[in-house]
């Protein structure tokens, strides 16, 4: 008798406990299948958080959820019978609920439901780019330092940031690359948050500035605002990927890209938009390649002084297809290391 009904007891089904998981980038109510599924099914779903975001979308589409924080020995017990629980766990996970239910299962003594985790949503490729907006849009509130900043005292930040990711890609570290891609995009995106609140371009709360040297108040946009301007550009600029234009060549495609800038800006003079900020060999490259592609057939000036022999070097090179400014630069590293090596401290970690 006592060895029937342990066998009975035995064979009993013990149900199934389901975790399901979603993530927080997607929007709440935005499930998979296999999950609206296991919720309409399950006997009892369970959720220990009354905010918990999918709420509102389980209760409108008829699923009933219970309040309740159960503990491993309850969740197992729910499952009783052959019983199916589903669990919400909140955005943080539920580490006592799991912890406890991994000890319950190592302990031998107890018959065990299955357990499932399902994910009811996936991220998507650049989800975590709105990680990203979300804490920069905290920081700028919370953060002494980071609510006080402005465009204009940002932007030797943005500077350093270029030719330190630069250095990445010549040094051929990738691990450095990664990391100063991401310095690069910190300051799209701060300058980005910063543009939301509208803040004239010409404030600066690091050298007293207040924004009186004639510059009028920016309009405000956002993230969404520079990321959406951009997606049009690249597609308006790729007839071929996006529409029914031929590019077969690289050249074609640059010829194209640049017809269509010259329609968009409509500039008078091929320099218009070269950016004088910048190294000098590389402002000299820049223009004489913009004189060349625009059919411009002007000489290069004459002068004494080793500007003019610069000017005149960079743009052979570019009539080359040489960028003067990244070949000094190899140059330089290479005079560099010579120089380490007559000290005997040897090359630069990198």
């Amino acid at each position: 008798m006592t060895d029937h009904s342990q066998s009975t007891a035995a064979a009993e089904p013990t149900g199934r406990i389901v975790l399901l998981t979603t993530s927080h980038r997607v929007a709440p109510g935005v499930l998979s299948w296999p999950a609206w599924q296991t919720l309409h099914a399950a006997d009892r779903v369970l959720c220990a958080d009354p905010g918990h975001p999918q709420l509102p979308y389980l209760r409108e589409a008829g699923v009933e959820v219970e309040h309740t924080a159960a503990d491993a020995h309850e969740l197992v017990a729910a499952c009783a019978g052959g019983r199916t629980v589903v669990v919400l766990p909140g955005g943080e996970g539920d580490q006592r609920l799991t912890d406890g239910l991994a000890r319950l299962a190592g302990s031998g003594g107890v018959s065990m439901p299955d357990l499932e985790l399902l994910p009811g949503s996936y991220d998507l490729p650049g989800a975590r780019l709105l990680d990203l907006v979300q804490v920069m849009d905290r920081v700028r509130r919370e953060c002494p330092w980071t609510s006080r900043q402005t465009h204009r005292g940002l932007a030797k930040y943005a500077i350093e940031e270029a030719y330190e990711l630069v250095e990445a890609i010549e040094d051929g570290d990738r691990e450095e690359l990664r990391e100063e891609l991401g310095d690069v995009l910190l300051q799209v995106v701060f300058h980005a948050r910063i543009a939301e609140e509208g803040i004239p371009a010409g404030e600066d709360g690091e050298d007293g500035e207040d924004g009186e040297d004639g510059e009028e108040a920016l309009g405000a946009f956002s993230i969404d605002d520079v990321a959406g301007a951009l997606v049009q550009k690249l597609i308006h600029r790729h007839p071929h990927v996006f529409g029914d234009a031929q590019a077969e060549t690289p050249e074609d495609v640059h010829a194209h890209w640049q017809r269509t800038k010259a329609v968009e800006k409509r500039r008078e003079s091929v320099t218009d938009g070269v950016p004088v900020g910048q190294p000098g060999l590389a402002l000299a490259a820049k223009l004489a390649g913009r004189a060349r592609a625009g059919g411009v057939a002007v000489e290069l000036p004459r002068g004494e002084g080793i500007g003019y022999e610069l000017l005149e070097l960079a743009a052979r090179a570019e009539a080359e297809g040489v960028d003067p400014e990244t070949a000094l630069r190899a140059a330089a590293r290479v005079y560099r290391d010579a120089i380490r090596a007559a000290e005997g401290v040897g090359t630069p970690a990198r």
